[in-house]
């Protein structure tokens, strides 16, 4: 009995002191329960791990992701040209949405009427007219001929060309015209072709083109009354374009009013936001800039102003972020030792940074009305017809 005990307690110590047996895969398979507290420690352990490594694989993926679309965009942009020239008009973008053009009013503008003018066949351009301030209340209900007869009264007019994207309903278009207007002045503007409700495909030929042939509508109607070009961003590109085939043929306007302007499209589009994580990438120019060329763009603001012959003001707020305070600068300096300047006054007005006015802001300026009132005064005299 005894060594049957003795037997069995033997052969339960070599069962223990066995290595466990293995799985057909050679790893080892327990015979033997881990202790709960182990256990839970060990899935403890893996959990984090697990999750740990499945964020690193997705954030992997999504950088390999977004690296292969930075370097995907260079290539699209030069292969198709007409993806730059949409960057640069950005007439798609229509802000604010949801308004109806041909209501002025609803903006706010009690006096302002609504036209259509066709510069060309298939072209079709919409157009606000906004009387000063003065002639408010007889304005209200009347129809396109009073408005176009109301050009006659003895109030000078500005001709307004807007910037990229939105309408001329935009927000800080309209707050403008109802400063120019308080201050007395007709203000006369138009969507180019593509923008907003005016029909046609945008180019810089045709927006040109645009602001030639309502500058004439308004000069068949406005006598002997100044008539004043006012370009605001790339609204500048198109009033240059303009002027100087105005002074080409001999008809110039009585002042040119330039708010936030470049030199030129392509030290523009070099020194804009949108360019800042392109700005080192190798062939920048070829990839970016040839293309814009190639689609017949360049609004050469320093190009033109050579051949401008009228009183030039240029408005600048020093912290624009989209057209840089040096660009106005440099093309201030351009116009000011340019010999077709040399009979009239080119003048430079910045606005600090504290102000706070930026690319679209300059018409909180409570300057603004003496700035207009002293310049657009001594230009008129000093204007030679």
């Amino acid at each position: 009995m005894r060594k049957r005990n003795e037997s069995v307690t033997v052969e339960h110590e070599r069962a223990a002191a066995a290595p466990a047996p293995l799985d057909k895969g050679c790893s080892l398979r327990h015979s033997l329960r881990l202790p709960a507290a182990t256990a839970a420690a060990d899935t403890g352990m893996k959990r984090p791990l697990g999750r740990r490594y499945g964020l690193w694989f997705r954030l992997r993926r999504l950088i390999i992701w977004l690296l292969g679309v930075y370097i995907a965009i260079p290539f699209l942009v030069k292969l198709c040209p007409a993806i730059q020239a949409k960057l640069v008009f950005l007439n798609f973008v229509r802000v604010p949405y949801f308004i109806d053009l041909k209501r002025p009013q609803d903006q706010g503008l009690n006096h302002t009427c609504n036209y259509y003018l066709q510069p060309e066949e298939d072209v079709t351009i919409g157009v606000w007219h906004t009387v000063p301030a003065a002639l408010g209340k007889n304005a209200r209900g009347k129809d396109q001929l009073w408005f176009e007869d109301a050009l006659g009264s003895s109030h000078p007019v500005i001709l307004y060309l807007h910037g990229n994207a939105g309408t001329r309903g935009g927000d800080h278009r309209v707050e403008l015209y109802k400063v120019l207007s308080s201050l007395g002045y007709h203000v006369v503007t138009f969507d180019y072709r593509g923008w907003g409700d005016s029909i046609g495909s945008p180019s810089e030929r045709g927006m040109t083109y645009d602001a030639l042939h309502v500058f004439d509508w308004i000069k068949a109607r406005s006598g002997d009354n100044p008539v004043y070009i006012w370009g605001h961003s790339l609204g500048t590109g198109v009033a240059t374009n303009l002027v100087r085939r105005l002074c080409e043929r001999e008809t110039p306007p009585d002042a040119l009013i330039l708010e936030s302007p470049f030199t030129n499209i392509r030290e523009e589009a070099r020194s804009h936001p949108f360019s800042v994580i392109y700005r080192y990438f190798p062939g920048f120019d070829w990839f970016f800039l040839d293309p814009i060329t190639t689609s017949g763009i360049k609004f050469a603001n320093d190009e033109n102003v050579k051949y401008i012959s009228c009183s030039l003001l240029i408005l600048h707020a020093e912290d624009d972020p989209v057209v840089p305070f040096h660009l106005g600068k440099k093309l201030y300096n351009i116009a000011a030792t340019s010999r077709s300047f040399r009979d009239y006054k080119v003048q430079f007005v910045p606005f600090h940074t504290d102000l706070g006015y930026r690319h679209k802001y300059i018409y909180r300026s409570p300057e603004l009305p003496r700035i207009l009132r002293e310049f657009l005064g001594v230009s008129e005299h000093e204007h030679h017809h």
